[in-house]
């Protein structure tokens, strides 16, 4: 893809990331799609020419309208930016299967029909990009975070699939994989630990964690959404873009521990760093 303006769509706009980076993106000449449940809340994008887009990743024709209300104004889509998701923690003998299933209709399925939605377009170009937001916690598995650890390590086989699928059309599949960011989901999936750990064996541990995970969420230490704006402008804009941008405070460490220890020691620092970091 050569670095001129680019027909953009990302997916969970309203906030955080999505929404930091439809504005970045914005500002450097693209014309940018932002599409959320919530699209009240995307009501300030437009004032840098953003345009809002009704979507819900668990409604096939939700997705279906919103990649045709892209197409029916542009002819194109070079960029899809498969953000929207969310974090449910809670020992896996509580959460229920119904918000398991929740939890990969959003994280994992509806970012693969995003994926097919767009692909006969951008293999008709002959050219487009597809950056998949993961997490390191698709490399390493975090302490009460198994559901969605789950999630994000299919997003990162469907995602290295893809990409190999894609290559003889001139189609880049990228991922971004953040460490802990400072936004409201650490907030939300330490409430999601709490409430599941009610009335259970898991309860003095999972409200502990819970706790230690808000404290983390309201401090200093992790990486400001910023970072991960920039790993997705540099997955935009650069002809050649890395296969993977492993970004955030801790998360190459992380990830490199995670490969070279045992598995039980791995476990043991796994909750010690929980306790001294998150």
């Amino acid at each position: 893809m050569k670095n001129i303006n680019k027909i953009i769509l990302i997916t969970g706009g309203s906030s955080g990331i999505g929404y930091d980076s439809a504005v970045a993106l914005a500002k450097q000449g693209h014309k940018v799609f932002a599409a959320a449940r919530r699209v009240e809340m995307m009501d300030p994008l437009k004032e840098y020419g953003i345009v809002p887009l009704s979507l819900d990743v668990t409604d096939d024709n939700s997705m279906q309208e919103c990649v045709k209300s892209v197409l029916d104004a542009e002819g194109r889509i070079d960029v899809l930016v498969n953000n929207a998701g969310y974090g449910y923690f809670g020992a896996i003998e509580n959460v229920t299967m119904e918000e398991a299933r929740k939890q990969l209709e959003v994280n994992v399925f509806g970012m693969a029909r995003m994926c097919q939605l767009v692909l006969p377009t951008m293999r008709g170009q002959h050219s487009g990009r597809i950056i998949n937001i993961a997490s390191i916690a698709g490399r390493a598995t975090v302490y009460f975070g198994g559901w969605y650890n789950v999630s994000k390590y299919s997003v990162e086989a469907f995602s290295d699939a893809l990409r190999m699928e894609m290559k003889p059309f001139g189609i880049d599949v990228v991922l971004i994989e953040p460490s802990a960011i400072k936004t409201n989901w650490g907030i939300i999936a330490a409430d999601n630990l709490a409430k599941s750990s009610q009335g259970t064996v898991y309860e003095e541990r999972g409200i502990n964690e819970a706790n230690n995970m808000r404290k983390a969420y309201q401090s200093n230490f992790f990486s400001k959404p910023a970072v991960v704006t920039r790993a997705i402008c540099k997955a935009v804009n650069r002809r050649r873009p890395h296969t993977r941008y492993c970004i955030g405070r801790g998360g190459k460490m992380i990830i490199f521990l995670h490969g070279i220890l045992p598995t039980r020691c791995w476990d043991w620092i796994n909750k010690i760093m929980t306790k001294k970091v998150l």
